[in-house]
């Protein structure tokens, strides 16, 4: 996907629920900040954004877009992208986010706006999930010098780990200690 067709994809998820703004929480999320020449490749490969709401408590209007503009929709079958409905408790996101999100509009996105996580958040989302291709997408980005080790672990550290999460932190800490210089993380838990 491209940056164009990620501001379609905001452009169709915002006039057909009625909404100003929709959050983009994955990989493509990365197109709002880094031109898209500069990505590398196995970064912008989904033709899937994976997009919520804000004000969304009951999943409607993420249901909306997923039988709207959803996978195996005619919009898919028309454009070759497609969005999907997903719920904001999706992903594993740093404490702050929500500030940290990055507005992608302009006049292709029909003045409505893509809020994007920002890449260091986006990382950590990835590295919770912590499958094959998500592990590659982050390696992807700090071999190609767009995400810094060290700012990536103090983002790691601002994840509030949950009992059920301490398990899944700890591969984490394992993960990014393989790189640079080995240092730990300090995540704070409740």
């Amino acid at each position: 996907m491209n940056r164009s067709e990620l501001e379609h994809i905001i452009r169709a998820a915002c006039a057909i629920t009625n909404q100003e703004n929709v959050v983009i929480i994955g990989s493509q999320a990365i197109l709002a900040s880094f031109d898209y020449s500069v990505l590398p490749e196995d970064t912008t490969l989904s033709v899937e954004a994976d997009v919520f709401f804000l004000d969304d408590e009951d999943g409607s209007l993420s249901d909306l877009v997923d039988g709207t503009i959803g996978e195996l929709s005619p919009f898919q079958f028309t454009h070759g992208i497609y969005a999907h409905g997903v719920g904001e408790n999706t992903a594993i996101l740093p404490d702050g986010w929500k500030e940290r999100l990055l507005v992608l509009r302009n006049a292709n996105t029909e003045y409505s706006s893509g809020l994007c996580l920002d890449p260091y958040d986006l990382c950590v989302a990835k590295l919770f999930a912590y499958r094959e291709n998500d592990l590659s997408y982050v390696r992807s980005l700090l071999d190609a010098g767009l995400i810094k080790l060290p700012e990536l672990r103090q983002r790691v550290d601002l994840v509030i780990i949950t009992p059920e999460l301490e398990d899944r932190a700890r591969v984490v800490v394992a993960y990014l200690a393989k790189f640079g210089d080995g240092t730990g993380l300090f995540i704070k838990t409740i």
